[in-house]
């Protein structure tokens, strides 16, 4: 089973996402926090990290970058509620950018795309292709 490390300082948000991907039948690891992702991402091998830029004691685009630099290159995927950071060049460093939103539609099929990509899938979109998906209401 796919399993896919979710990163967010904010409990009900954590358990909205975490319900959206357990539902489409990803195994769930969450982390409040950086460094607590950082260890996870050691001892649990998840297959996509899903982020928020914004945490309570650290930027999330410190951890990013954090990320990023480990070698097992887990993709990233950034999901805000801030469409402003998507021109950060750190945010770069991320498969793919998605606003949050009340309806989880497009961040499944982001979340799907990002993983077919990684395992040599293609569904014709670039792999970091930079998507901002905000056609709903920000959570």
């Amino acid at each position: 089973m796919t399993r896919i490390l979710l990163v967010d300082d904010e409990p009900n948000v954590r358990l909205f996402y975490s319900a959206v991907l357990s539902d489409a039948g990803y195994d769930i690891i969450e982390a409040p926090s950086g460094p607590e992702a950082l260890r996870l991402l050691d001892t649990e091998s998840p297959d996509l990290v899903v982020l928020d830029i914004r945490l309570r004691s650290e930027s999330g685009l410190d951890v990013l970058q954090q990320i990023a630099s480990h070698p097992s290159r887990i993709p990233v995927i950034i999901l805000t509620a801030y469409a402003s950071f998507q021109d950060d060049y750190t945010t770069w460093l991320a498969e793919s950018y998605v606003l949050k939103s009340s309806d989880p539609t497009e961040f499944l099929v982001e979340v799907q795309r990002v993983l077919d990509c990684r395992q040599g899938r293609s569904m014709n979109v670039p792999y970091h292709s930079r998507s901002t998906f905000s056609n709903s209401s920000p959570l």
